[in-house]
């Protein structure tokens, strides 16, 4: 009889744990990338770092390939709950962050963590105006590029050929070049490149070599035209709600993510880009470092209003600084 009590106390115990384990959070985050991208890999590394970092309080599920909501509804899904984190596209209720996350620019890549996680801070207070917090900044400026079924003239004239773009700059580009955009989101793009609907297509080499693309467009124009950071937000109010612990255990584990992925993604690129060329029948050319430097003179030049408009003159100039500082 007298270990009964002893008993009940070691139960008693044993359910709080239980109860307390019950407890942890999970954070639900959405993906375009598929799970052969090495970059899911970063987010699997980001989702080890938050279970780590918050003593497992927090939990990060992952959501690759669009299963949570299309390419263009990242705020609605992060402000109606269908997602705590996701990628953010070109979406009108951020204006500057619209017209400046892809930017004409050639970034010397050298520190591409400080240059991300500089523009995240400038970009924070819009965010923040629509209920969203960056978290983690995507290794978007490396692969940025252009495909096509077979050698071009010159990228900078694409007589009337549709090309798809993901973003107003993009099809400013195109429309600049003499071509039409068209937009299609990442998880379509296979089937109408296979259909022709597109003769063309700006995409990530990441994103493009993960759904196999290279067996419909095989020829790859290495043009480096951007500064591009798609950034990955979290609702706001859901981030305030944590404890000062978990928010700097996410915000943590971006970080030290991004360092870790950002040399797999980049020699993953390079490899994806060989082996295609190597073995797969493709082919890569590289425009000179003349030819880009012309052509992205001509569209900041066109681009700068939409940004003074879109940012105000005085954020505007500071983004322009920040790009500057980290030119080739």
């Amino acid at each position: 009889m007298t270990q009964f009590p002893k008993l009940v106390a070691l139960l008693s115990l044993g359910g709080a744990v239980l109860a307390g384990a019950a407890q942890a959070e999970t954070i639900r985050l959405s993906t375009y990338v598929n799970e052969t991208d090495i970059r899911y890999q970063g987010f699997l590394k980001f989702a080890e770092l938050v279970a780590e970092k918050s003593e497992g309080r927090l939990t990060v599920e992952i959501f690759p390939s669009s299963t949570l909501h299309g390419w263009s509804d990242g705020v609605d899904a992060i402000q109606g709950g269908v997602a705590d984190i996701s990628w953010i596209s070109a979406d009108t209720r951020l204006p500057c962050y619209r017209v400046t996350s892809l930017y004409p620019a050639a970034i010397d890549l050298t520190d591409q963590i400080g240059l991300d996680s500089a523009y995240a801070e400038l970009i924070a207070p819009e965010a923040a105006n629509v209920g969203l917090i960056p978290v983690i900044n995507s290794n978007y400026s490396y692969d940025q590029e252009w495909w096509f079924q077979g050698p071009i003239d010159s990228l900078s004239n694409l007589d009337g050929k549709l090309v798809r773009s993901i973003g107003p700059l993009v099809s400013m580009m195109i429309e600049t070049w003499g071509g039409q955009p068209v937009f299609i989101a990442p998880g379509e793009v296979f089937q109408s490149a296979e259909r022709g609907v597109v003769n063309g297509i700006n995409m990530g080499v990441a994103t493009y070599s993960s759904w196999q693309l290279w067996n419909v467009m095989p020829y790859m124009v290495n043009a480096n035209l951007f500064y591009g950071n798609i950034q990955y937000m979290m609702n706001l109010d859901r981030f305030n709600s944590l404890s000062e612990a978990d928010q700097a255990a996410l915000l943590e584990a971006g970080k030290e993510s991004e360092i870790w992925l950002q040399p797999r993604y980049e020699d993953w690129i390079d490899g994806q880009v060989g082996n295609a060329v190597m073995k797969g029948g493709g082919a890569a050319v590289s425009i000179s470092a003349e030819k880009r430097n012309t052509m992205i003179a001509d569209i900041a030049e066109k681009w700068t209003p939409e940004v003074d408009g879109a940012c105000g003159p005085e954020m505007a100039g500071q983004i322009r600084d920040l790009f500057a500082a980290h030119q080739k």
